[in-house]
């Protein structure tokens, strides 16, 4: 009887771990010659004329595009300058079936580089 409880906790355990080690890693990473400025000018538009309501946040050197999510962790971007453009931070959740291909948030940022 107790072997039969032996499965269950560990499928028990693996859930809740890998709700406790989620990483703070982008999810992509990717490269523009525009600068954060010209990259932002250019993305927040075209999320606008997808119904998403993005936030943006500048300092400095970068630029914070927050976009808010009804059932998930918010979707957020980061630009920062690099020598020859801005390097650009995606950090986006999915739910598992829609890993296999890009999102309209993910394709949206691709198109602006």
């Amino acid at each position: 009887m107790r072997l039969a409880c032996v499965p269950v906790v560990m499928f028990a355990v693996w859930l809740l771990a890998g709700c406790a080690s989620s990483p703070n890693n982008p999810t992509s990473t990717l490269q523009t010659d525009k600068s954060p400025e010209q990259y932002v000018d250019c993305l927040v538009p075209k999320l606008k004329g997808q119904e998403m309501n993005p936030v943006v946040t500048a300092s400095e050197r970068s630029y914070r595009v927050v976009v808010s999510s009804k059932i998930a962790v918010d979707t957020v971007l980061q630009t920062h300058r690099a020598q020859d453009g801005g390097k650009v931070y995606l950090y986006e959740r999915q739910l598992l079936a829609s890993t296999f291909k890009p999102s309209g948030f993910e394709r949206t940022a691709q198109e602006c580089l």
